[in-house]
C-alpha cells in the first residue's frame, strides 16, 4: 500500500517544511491537486508552484490535474517536476493521445474516473495505464464523504487490470480515512490518497504508521 497524502489539506503557507515532515515521516508520494475553476469549482495551483515545491522536495509528485482539455498543458506540468500525471477521461476528447503525450513528456500516465464514469471508458488503455484513478467523491473540494458504490468499482477494475494481465496501480481519491482504509485495500486499491484524514492528525509519522499497521 502507497499513501499519497493530498497537499491540498496541508498549510499552503509552510508548503516546504510541510513536505520536509512528509519525508522524514518516511512517506514516498505526495498527491497535488490541479483545479482550474472550470471543470471543478475551486481553484487550487499550476506549474510555477509546482516547480518551486519540486525543488524542495524529492518526493514521487503524484500530479491529478481536473482541468480542462488538459493536453494543452502536458509539457509544462512535466517540466515543472510531475512524476506522474493524471487526467479526467471526462476532460479529454482523445484520451489516448493526451496518455501518449504524458509518456513523451517523460512522466507516468494516468488516467481518473469520476463516480459516475464507467469503466469502459478506459477498458483498452489499461495496459499503456501506470494507474487509474478512482474518485471516490465528486471531485473539487477536500473533506467530502466516501460514496459506497465506489468499492464495488474498485473491485471491477481490479478484475478487468487481472484480465487485461496488466500490472496498472489502482488509486482511490475522496473520502479515505484509517476507518475505511483497510476495506479499500482488500478490494484492491494499491495507492490510497488521504488530505484532512492525514494532514489533520499530526505528527505525520505516527499517522502514516496508523495507516501502514491498519493496511498490513
Amino acid at each position: 500500500m502507497i499513501l499519497s497524502p493530498s497537499m491540498l489539506s496541508s498549510d499552503f503557507t509552510n508548503m516546504e517544511s510541510e513536505l520536509k515532515a512528509l519525508e522524514k515521516a518516511g512517506l514516498k508520494w505526495v498527491h497535488l491537486d490541479v483545479m482550474d475553476g472550470m471543470f471543478v469549482p475551486s481553484i487550487t495551483f499550476g506549474p510555477p508552484i509546482i516547480k518551486a515545491m519540486r525543488a524542495k522536495s524529492n518526493l514521487f509528485f503524484d500530479c491529478h490535474l481536473m482541468i480542462n482539455d488538459p493536453g494543452r498543458y502536458i509539457e509544462s506540468f512535466a517540466e515543472a517536476g510531475a512524476d506522474l500525471i493524471c487526467v479526467h477521461a471526462e476532460t479529454c476528447d482523445h484520451l489516448e493521445r493526451v496518455c501518449a503525450q504524458i509518456v513523451d513528456a517523460g512522466a507516468k500516465p494516468a488516467v481518473a474516473l469520476n463516480p459516475h464514469t464507467p469503466l469502459e471508458t478506459i477498458k483498452y488503455l489499461i495496459p499503456q495505464l501506470y494507474m487509474v484513478l478512482i474518485m471516490s467523491v465528486n471531485p473539487g473540494f477536500g473533506g467530502q464523504k466516501f460514496i459506497p458504490f465506489c468499492l464495488d468499482k474498485v473491485q471491477e477494475l481490479k478484475q478487468m487490470i487481472t484480465d487485461a494481465k496488466a500490472d496498472t496501480l489502482i488509486q482511490i481519491d475522496g473520502g479515505v480515512t484509517a476507518e475505511n482504509a483497510r476495506e479499500l485495500v482488500d478490494a484492491g486499491v494499491d495507492v490510497l490518497v488521504s488530505g484532512s484524514a492525514f494532514f489533520g492528525y499530526p505528527p505525520y509519522d505516527e499517522r502514516h504508521k496508523t495507516f501502514q499497521n491498519i493496511c498490513k
